[in-house]
C-alpha cells in the first residue's frame, strides 16, 4: 500500500471469464486473469476434467501442471455434447466479458463456441482462440504438443550443447500462448472501453514463440550464420560459462566488456597483467582463446567455495549468478526476504504457491484463490444460469452434468 493512497480494486475485478480449456496454455492464461481479480468460470469434461488433473500427483496427490494453472477458479463438469450441456456453456457466456478456449482444431466451431460465432452473437464479448499453429495454413490441422512446437519454432536448434540440442526444461511454447492470450485479452477489453465491442483475439504457439526467436532470427535473416549452440557458454563473448567450485557448487559469470575483465583479472584471478595481455585484453582476442580463458577463471574459482567465489565476483563488479537446481529456487533467500510465498487452498489441503509477477502497488493482493476439485461449482453455477432442482437432478442423472 502506498502511504496516503486510497486502496484500489484489483483492475479486473468484476469481470467474468468463462474457458474451455485444458493443459496448459489457455489455463496458464485464464489464471493470470483470475490472479487479477476476475472470476474465472472453469469448464470441464465430466470424465476426469481438464486432462492436466492426470498429468502426475506429486503436488499432496494432485497434479503440478493443474495445481500452477488453475487456482482461483470455479469448476462446472459438463458434457458438450450433449445439447443441455452446450446450453449451459451458452448461458454462462451470455453473461461473460471473455471467453477462452484451446480445444483440438475444429471442436470449437462444431459446437459453435468459436470466437466468430460467440462475437457475432455477442458484440461485447472478447473472445480468444489459441491454437497451435493458427487457424489457416498447411499446419492448421497438425497436433500441437509443447515440444513438437518448439522443434517447429527453431528453439531447440538453438538451445543445448554443440552436441546435441535439447528442448527448454519448461513448456515454453504454452507459456508463450498463454501471455499473449492474457495479453491479447487485456487489449480487447481496453479497446471495448472506448469503442463498446469486443472482438476475437487468435493466439498461435507457433506465432508466439517464433516471436521469443528474436534475436537468433534475425541474426540468422540478416547476417546470414545460425547462432551456435553453446551450453552455458555464450557463443561470441567470453569468459561467460558455468565454472565448478570448490564445495561442489557452481557459479555462473558472465563478462560483458574489457573494463570488467580487467577487473576480473585483477580482483578475482589475481593476476592484473591478463588485463592487458595481448591474447586476453580484447573480447574478441578471449573468444579466439575461450580454452585458455576458461581454464584460467576456472583454476581460481575451483580453489573457492561457492559462496566466496559469489562474493569476490560480487566485490569485484562482476555479474555472476549461483546455478540453482530447483528445490533451491524454492528456498531462494530474495523470494524469502521479498515475502512472495503464499499458501492457496486445495482438495487435498494448503498448498505453497508463489505469488504472480505483476505486482500493482496501492491496490489489494493478487487474488490467490483455491485449486477446485473437478465439478465443485456445478450446482451452483447451474442454479445461476436459472435451473431448477428437477432440471439439475436430470442433468446428474443423464451424466451430462457432475
Amino acid at each position: 500500500m502506498i502511504p496516503g493512497m486510497e486502496p484500489m480494486p484489483l483492475p479486473l475485478e468484476g469481470v467474468t471469464v468463462v474457458a474451455v480449456e485444458q493443459a496448459v496454455a489457455a489455463p496458464f492464461a485464464t489464471r493470470q486473469l483470475a490472479d487479477l481479480g476476475a472470476r474465472v468460470i472453469k469448464v470441464e469434461r465430466i470424465d476426469g476434467g481438464d486432462f492436466a488433473r492426470g498429468y502426475d500427483t506429486a503436488a499432496g496427490g494432485l497434479a503440478s501442471h493443474f495445481v500452477w494453472c488453475n487456482r482461483g477458479k470455479e469448476s462446472i463438469a459438463l458434457d458438450l455434447k450433449d445439447p443441455r450441456g452446450l446450453d449451459v456453456v451458452r448461458r454462462l457466456v451470455a453473461d461473460a466479458d471473455v471467453f477462452v478456449q484451446n480445444l483440438a482444431r475444429g471442436a470449437a466451431a462444431r459446437l459453435g463456441l468459436d470466437a466468430a460465432t460467440l462475437c457475432a452473437a455477442h458484440p461485447r464479448l472478447v473472445a480468444v482462440d489459441i491454437s497451435g499453429y493458427g487457424a489457416s495454413g498447411p499446419y492448421a490441422d497438425k497436433r500441437a504438443y509443447d515440444m513438437l512446437v518448439q522443434c517447429e519454432a527453431g528453439l531447440v536448434s538453438v538451445t543445448g550443447t554443440p552436441q546435441r540440442p535439447v528442448k527448454a526444461g519448461i513448456p515454453v511454447a504454452d507459456i508463450a500462448a498463454g501471455m499473449y492470450a492474457f495479453s491479447g485479452a487485456l487489449a480487447a477489453l481496453v479497446r471495448r472501453g472506448t469503442t463498446g465491442r469486443g472482438g476475437p483475439v487468435e493466439v498461435s504457439m507457433l506465432d508466439a514463440v517464433v516471436e521469443w526467436m528474436g534475436h537468433p532470427l534475425h541474426h540468422t535473416m540478416h547476417g546470414g550464420t545460425p547462432p551456435a549452440r553453446t551450453g552455458l557458454a555464450h557463443a561470441v563473448i567470453a569468459p561467460y560459462d558455468v565454472y565448478p567450485t570448490a564445495d561442489g557448487g557452481q557459479v555462473l559469470l558472465a563478462v560483458q566488456n574489457d573494463r570488467e575483465w580487467r577487473r576480473l583479472a585483477e580482483q578475482v584471478l589475481g593476476r592484473p597483467e591478463l588485463g592487458t595481455a595481448p591474447d586476453f585484453a580484447t573480447n574478441a582476442e578471449r573468444v579466439v582463446n575461450r580454452e585458455r580463458t576458461d581454464a584460467l577463471v576456472g583454476a581460481v574459482l575451483g580453489g573457492l567455495a561457492t559462496d566466496e567465489a559469489v562474493l569476490r565476483l560480487e566485490r569485484a563488479g562482476v555479474a555472476c549468478a549461483h546455478l540453482r537446481n530447483v528445490q533451491e529456487v524454492a528456498e531462494h533467500p530474495q523470494l524469502a526476504a521479498r515475502e512472495r510465498w503464499r499458501e492457496v487452498g486445495s482438495p487435498v489441503g494448503p498448498l505453497r504457491a508463489l505469488l504472480p509477477p505483476i505486482t500493482l502497488p496501492g491496490g489489494g493482493e493478487a487474488r490467490m484463490g483455491d485449486v477446485p476439485a473437478l465439478g465443485e461449482h456445478t450446482e451452483a453455477l447451474l442454479r445461476a444460469v436459472g435451473m431448477a432442482d428437477q432440471e439439475i437432478a436430470a442433468l446428474r442423472r443423464d451424466g451430462v452434468a457432475s
